[in-house]
């Protein structure tokens, strides 16, 4: 089954103290075991050169970047040279100068489809290995959820785990959010970094996991809480909290850009595997 919506925690649980905690229902999951790609009714694709000048073009129903095998969610970074679909030849952004794309890679989200507010969201995964790769698990502030919404930062941002390949032996929760809604100045609270031993993180599949309520968010690695984030240090002087809202969620694989840094080559292609996306609330 694709979705689910009620099951029982222990059998689905990945984490022995987590499947120990009798307080949680499973309200939605996806495990990736039916089909060949993503379902559309859950999940969006990104599409073209998209953020933080990094050097992939995300492809839109793609299988070699995007695609469901033997239960998992692959999302696969290739060198390839792939056309430029947004290309115009009087630009000289980054993201419409080039004809060409010497990168191709993918991301999905949930945008205007799902949304949560408060709860467990656990993804469990294995990363792929490299300078230049940057794998992400994060979530933004939904607006058909809210139509108040403003872009970014001022939505909020959650990112449950970033791990760049140039640092192996790093994981990085971070909180990110507007200063005060009036310009595009931010903070961020986190780039926690949990010090790991590498060759688990790309041989094995861990757990990356939020519990989330009104007054904080802690982040997990598997049964380990390394980082927690104090919800009302973003409060906005007229009395809202991008992180009391509800946000979507977003799975990608970046290559090199503003922090993934220079692009190993070799490292290609690089495999994101994922498992499954399970969220749960409090009984």
């Amino acid at each position: 089954m694709r979705f689910r919506t009620a099951t029982t925690i222990i059998a689905l649980a990945a984490s022995a103290a987590f499947a120990q905690d009798s307080s949680w229902k499973l309200v939605w999951a996806d495990e990736f075991d039916q089909g060949t790609a993503p379902a559309a009714a859950a999940w969006n694709y990104e599409h073209g050169f998209v953020r933080n000048r990094e050097l992939q073009y995300y492809t839109k129903e793609r299988p070699e970047n995007v695609r469901l095998e033997n239960g998992l969610l692959i999302l696969e970074g290739r060198k390839e040279r792939f056309p430029n679909a947004k290309h115009q030849a009087e630009a000289t952004d980054w993201q419409r100068a080039p004809e060409f794309a010497e990168y191709t890679s993918g991301s999905i989200n949930t945008a205007g489809k799902i949304a949560w507010q408060y709860g467990r969201i656990e993804v469990r995964a294995k990363l792929p290995a490299g300078k230049g790769t940057w794998p992400a698990i994060w979530m933004m502030g939904d607006k058909k959820a809210n139509p108040a919404v403003r872009g970014w930062p001022f939505c909020g941002e959650i990112d449950i785990m970033e791990h760049v390949g140039k640092t192996p032996t790093n994981i990085h929760a971070t909180c990110h959010w507007g200063v005060d809604g009036t310009d595009r100045k931010h903070r961020s609270k986190g780039g926690h970094t949990l010090n790991h031993d590498p060759k688990n993180t790309y041989d094995e599949f861990h757990v990356y996991a939020i519990e989330w309520d009104k007054d904080k968010i802690d982040f997990f690695y598997d049964d380990l809480k390394y980082f927690s984030f104090d919800i009302a240090q973003a409060d906005m002087p007229d009395g809202s909290n991008p992180f009391r809202q509800k946000h979507y969620l977003l799975l990608n694989l970046a290559l090199g850009g503003s922090w993934g840094g220079d692009m190993d080559d070799s490292a290609l292609p690089a495999r994101y595997e994922i498992d499954y996306v399970r969220v749960f609330e409090h009984k």
